[in-house]
């Protein structure tokens, strides 16, 4: 009796899964899917490239068909020199007058006999007299020290500027000796005077130019001075500034002298 042997139909679906596997085949892996974001970064990437090559294309292009033009060009550009500051008006005005300094405008000349003596004395007693008659030429200076000002000193208003000078004042004084000289010179009866002539013709000296000074004084130098410190200048601003707009009205006028500024420390 022939016994038949019936398989299990799991059984044989295996064998079936295991025959249709061909150990040959090679397995292919899944295919990753790239992120859009990341493709476009690339896409943005290579024409940022693309880009950055053709302008650089078209600049070398241009210096060929350009030649030395483009370099003089680049030099230009690079060696450009720097824009000028702008300076304001009151600036610009105390710079140039301040250049002149001090500003002389009025001379007093004057000659004078100046005489000097000193006495010997015994005692209470004077024994003898040395006299010296002392002839000179002053000259006193008067003006105006332009170095004092300030750009508080200038007002710029919308068509006129407006420049006060400093008080006029005595600036120098002294003697002509070319045109000075000892007149006389007596030491008395016998000699019997002190021989001081170097101390008399000082003194003479000293006393020649105070009287100078007072006599330009009262001949009203300042005055002059002050005057013409003023024309000057008005001239001077509008010959070194015709192209200026601010220049076309300028007024300059002066501080007051103070009657001590007549003197000379």
């Amino acid at each position: 009796m022939i016994e038949t042997k019936e398989h299990s139909p799991s059984l044989i679906s295996d064998r079936n899964d295991e025959s249709n596997l061909n150990p040959q085949q090679p397995i292919t892996p899944p295919t990753r899917q790239s992120h859009p974001a990341v493709s476009f970064l690339k896409i943005l990437v290579l024409l940022s490239l693309g880009g950055i090559g053709m302008v650089t294309l078209l600049i070398l292009y241009s210096i060929w068909r350009t030649g030395d033009r483009a370099f003089t060009l680049v030099e230009n550009f690079l060696t450009a020199p720097p824009p000028e500051p702008e300076v304001s008006v009151p600036t610009m005005i105390v710079s140039q007058v301040q250049e002149v300094s001090e500003l002389t405008t009025s001379v007093f000349t004057m000659e004078s006999i100046v005489p000097t003596q000193q006495d010997r004395k015994v005692g209470n007693l004077t024994v003898g007299t040395t006299r010296l008659l002392y002839i000179a030429q002053g000259e006193v200076r008067a003006g105006v020290d332009l170095s004092q000002m300030s750009t508080d000193d200038v007002v710029v208003n919308e068509d006129s500027v407006t420049v006060t000078l400093p008080p006029a004042k005595i600036l120098d004084h002294k003697l002509d000796v070319s045109e000075s000289k000892v007149y006389d010179y007596d030491r008395g009866f016998l000699n019997l005077g002190p021989d001081v002539a170097p101390e008399l013709q000082t003194l003479a000296q000293q006393k020649t130019l105070d009287k100078v000074v007072t006599a330009a004084c009262e001949e009203g130098i300042l005055d002059q001075a002050r005057d013409r410190a003023e024309i000057t200048v008005t001239e001077l601003l509008k010959a070194s500034s015709k192209n200026h707009e601010a220049y076309s009205n300028i007024q300059v006028v002066s501080e007051s002298s103070p009657s001590s500024t007549c003197t000379v420390k």
